[in-house]
């Protein structure tokens, strides 16, 4: 009996898949699109925190569908103006201070983001988790008030992405994406990301705080907070330029 019972969440979420005609994949894109839309501009917040200091930068950020994204540095002074441009598989960071426009090599989209606990792959979202990923239903589970699915993403063969392995936890009714595990290639947990505080956004709700937290760096996260944000502007692929950075406020 209490094999069949651990059974039926599992059930449950293929019995709904079935009903609504979707597959796993689209849940994922669902659930990553509440966040993008066919385009966007926003502003957010970052607030880094350490064992003795946090600090917070502030940014405005645009996206055109999934391959192309910009995001300016607009506080504190000594980051001011920095811009970060990814152009379909390309990515670029503007520093005003030196007056130059560095490529970021696809060896470095690990690496930590303006000393977060975000890399650049996470900012930029250079790999596709639909199209980089296979998935897979692990069934369901309950996150506070929520029953999600449970989902699992292994990088294809081609795919150039910086995880060995991602868990996503996803909610049955609205697509809301509440957690997510990333883990390296020999399956040990690196990052957890936890999403809250779901609010109307412009046209949908969606999760507005998001924290990156290290599994072995205790007392040390990321929060990111969305404060402010449009989706389906009119935005068009030429304002997504290298040298659209340097005029960008």
């Amino acid at each position: 009996m209490k094999r069949i019972l651990t059974l039926f969440p599992l059930l449950a979420a293929c019995l709904f898949i079935q009903a609504q005609d979707i597959d796993i994949k689209e849940i994922v894109k669902r659930a990553d699109e509440k966040f993008r839309g066919q385009s966007s501009q926003g502003t957010m917040s970052m607030t880094i925190q350490r064992s003795n200091w946090s600090r917070t930068i502030e940014m405005k950020s645009w996206t055109l569908g999934t391959d192309y994204s910009l995001i300016y540095i607009s506080a504190p002074a000594k980051e001011r103006g920095q811009v970060f441009l990814k152009r379909e598989n390309e990515m670029w960071n503007w520093m005003p201070s030196i007056e130059r426009t560095i490529k970021i090599p696809p060896s470095m989209m690990m690496q930590s983001w303006m000393g977060s606990d975000f890399t650049n792959d996470d900012l930029v979202k250079e790999s596709s988790l639909v199209k980089d990923y296979t998935h897979k239903l692990l069934g369901t589970e309950q996150l506070e008030d929520y029953e999600c699915f449970k989902i699992e993403l292994i990088p294809t063969e081609e795919a150039a992405v910086v995880w060995g392995k991602i868990l996503m936890w996803i909610t049955m009714n609205d697509f809301l994406w509440l957690k997510a595990e990333f883990y390296d290639e020999d399956d040990e947990l690196i990052n957890t990301e936890i999403l809250s505080e779901i609010r109307l956004m412009d046209d949908r709700m969606m999760p507005t705080h998001l924290e990156m937290i290290p599994k072995d760096k205790p007392g040390q996260k990321t929060s990111m907070v969305f404060e402010q944000i449009k989706f389906n502007v009119d935005l068009d692929e030429s304002f997504f330029s290298i040298q659209n950075m340097k005029r960008i406020k």
